[in-house]
């Protein structure tokens, strides 16, 4: 692998990492378009992410955990470890051109989903999805698309914006899930054989790109108002989601 292409691999992780840590979500949903129109190997790609949220997760997550919705959290826990097998199964056995249009597929989707989402639930004065058991289908929804694309924490986001979360409980159980779900997800890469020598030579060198962009990105979010550029977020991803539907966005 050339120097040139391990400067772009990390790059777009330190980006991810960014962007996670300012917005409290959306790692996997960058960094994952981006390393798919490189010369890395889908499995690569998807062990060096959940390798790098885990360790972004890890070193945020100890300022939420009094906002954390535990009930909730206990359940997405259990669900989502029996979603992970469904998306290594997916991983492995389906053609890599085929999950990286259903990435692309998924990311306009998700993108168009969270520009309109105010728009949405305008007027709604009480949150949906009461009942315990639907956090149930979004645990296991996050446990196979995070084994398979890294995007555990977008079944999460999506059940926590239709809840009403306030800011501190979406927040806190959304870190907390990101720890709990990348511990078993990177688990399960690992005991589904998708380490190897090179992920780990480049989850190495990604350590001091994740570093700073922790401190970057904890920086911004004290002074830049998040929500001021969420929608510009969005506008991107559903960009990289329509560059990877067409053959030159593939790898």
């Amino acid at each position: 692998m050339s120097i040139n292409i391990m400067i772009l691999i990390i790059a777009a992780v330190f980006i991810g990492a960014l962007m996670r840590t300012m917005f409290g979500f959306g790692e996997a949903i960058v960094s994952m378009p981006l390393l798919a129109l490189l010369p890395i190997s889908l499995n690569t790609s998807v062990s060096l992410i959940g390798l790098a949220g885990l360790t972004v997760a890890a070193l945020t997550v100890a300022s939420g955990w009094r906002h954390i919705e535990r009930p909730v959290l206990i359940r997405l826990a259990i669900t989502t470890v029996i979603g992970i097998p469904i998306g290594l199964l997916m991983l492995r056995f389906t053609p890599a051109n085929v999950i990286t249009t259903g990435l692309g597929v998924f990311l306009i989707a998700y993108g168009c989903y969270s520009i309109l989402k105010k728009k949405l639930l305008k007027g709604l004065d009480r949150p949906l999805l009461n009942a315990g058991g639907w956090v149930l289908p979004f645990g296991f929804a996050s446990g196979a698309l995070g084994s398979a694309y890294n995007f555990n924490g977008v079944p999460v986001v999506i059940y926590g914006t239709l809840r009403r979360w306030n800011p501190e409980r979406f927040r806190g159980t959304l870190q907390a899930h990101f720890l709990i779900s990348g511990v078993l997800v990177v688990s399960g890469h690992a005991l589904g054989g998708l380490w190897t020598k090179d992920l780990l030579t480049l989850y190495a060198f990604s350590i001091p790109a994740i570093l700073l962009a922790i401190i970057i990105g904890k920086y911004f979010n004290k002074k830049i108002p998040a929500a001021k550029f969420e929608n510009s977020l969005f506008i991107i991803i559903v960009a990289l989601g329509i560059l990877l539907l067409f053959p030159h966005g593939r790898y």
